[in-house]
């Protein structure tokens, strides 16, 4: 089944009591059962809900999974896999993450005894060096937030496997239409959906998807024990978004080519960071293991003035100043003082993310508005 026809129906049949071509918002908190442990294979809805599992079959079959399981956030998804460690194991991590990420290893986890090491990873043969007995998981984002990083997540994969480590890929920024981890080695793929899957800036949400069923039994105790799960509706909502997922990620890359070609044509811009542009440092990469490059672009402009910057971030007028990004709309953003505010700033700079950086999420409006927007903006 190709990907087109697996957003519209891997996981998804009609309703079998009414025929209803949509599935059905399962607004329940417990089930009927015929006698003690007899029931229809629900008993309560933290544990199985009907929308939540046809949502969790169809996020599997998307990243080419076995099984997926849906939370009530990103962060939360992020959390249940950090909870598959035990006190004393140690994390890799890429250095440029999201910084909520950042701020739960750092300001949740390591007070449990969990260590983080976050290390620069786009150059895959350094990764070794760092490995030590106690290191359990290496964690990827890529393309990374904000700087747009690429990371050769099948390298990776190859080396942390030959110490039986979990090799975990936040797959946000490309999502499964543009890449699938799982492919090149990856053990458990973790995207917000709030993002680019639900894709219409309307749910909160988080998934996981795996291939081996002794990691899933582990992480769906988790989801059930620890009890971040979403909505029957918000499911409901993300089955809608995902059916035309393929169609808005071709326009999400499409417009974002056009507008990386404005901004490195424009006079007052300094640095476009975009894994499509040639000079890349590991664009090459990108084109072996992605089928597009995605919506997101970051930018400085010369002089990285902060207060050039904030004039550009105010006076948009269809780029919308916002958290978050993968919506049908068009969204700007200052990483350092918004969604990458909890990392201190010496280490912000030290990875390149100057409090001048701006970051576009570039949506689905006709293309010329866009840069015309732009255009007034900077000047």
């Amino acid at each position: 089944m190709k990907f087109a026809t697996k957003v519209l129906h891997a996981g998804i049949h009609p309703d079998p009591t009414t025929g209803a071509i949509m599935t059905p918002i399962y607004q329940t908190s417990t089930y009927v059962q015929e006698a003690p442990g007899k029931h229809k294979g629900y008993e309560y809805a933290r544990t199985q809900n009907p929308t939540r599992d046809v949502l969790q079959e169809n996020l599997a079959a998307l990243e080419n999974g076995n099984h997926a399981l849906c939370f009530a956030s990103g962060l939360a998804a992020t959390d249940a896999v950090v909870k598959l460690l035990n006190s004393g194991d140690e994390v890799i991590c890429s250095d440029d993450v999201y910084g909520g990420t950042y701020r739960i290893f750092t300001k949740v986890f390591e007070r449990y005894g969990i260590k983080f090491k976050f290390i620069p990873l786009t150059d895959a043969s350094d990764f070794a060096k760092h490995i030590t007995p106690a290191t359990k998981m290496v964690w990827l984002e890529t393309p990374s937030n904000p700087m747009m990083s690429i990371i050769d997540i099948e390298e990776i994969a190859s080396i942390a496997h030959q110490t039986d480590m979990l090799v975990c890929v936040d797959n946000t920024f490309a999502s499964p239409y543009l890449q699938n981890p799982l492919d090149m080695g990856a053990d458990i793929v973790i995207h917000s959906v709030t993002k680019y899957l639900g894709g219409h800036s309307d749910v909160v949400m988080g998934a996981l998807v795996m291939n081996q069923e002794q990691i899933f039994e582990q992480l769906k105790f988790l989801q059930n024990a620890c009890g971040a799960i979403p909505s029957p509706h918000d499911c409901f909502l993300v089955l809608r978004g995902v059916k035309t997922l393929h169609i808005r990620m071709d326009r999400h890359c499409v417009n974002a080519a056009k507008v990386v070609d404005f901004l490195l044509s424009h006079p007052k811009v300094d640095k476009v960071y975009y894994p499509g542009i040639p000079s890349h440092k590991n664009h090459l990469i990108a084109k072996k293991q992605m089928r597009g490059f995605g919506g997101m672009i970051s930018f400085t402009l010369k002089g990285n003035n902060i207060d050039d910057a904030m004039k550009v971030l105010s006076g948009t007028k269809l780029f919308s100043l916002a958290e978050s990004l993968g919506g049908v709309e068009s969204l700007i953003g200052h990483p350092a003082s918004m969604t990458h505010a909890s990392i201190p700033k010496e280490e912000r700079e030290q990875r390149g993310l100057l409090d001048s950086l701006i970051r576009l999420s570039v949506g689905i409006e006709d293309v010329g508005d866009l840069i015309g927007d732009l255009q007034q903006a900077i000047g």
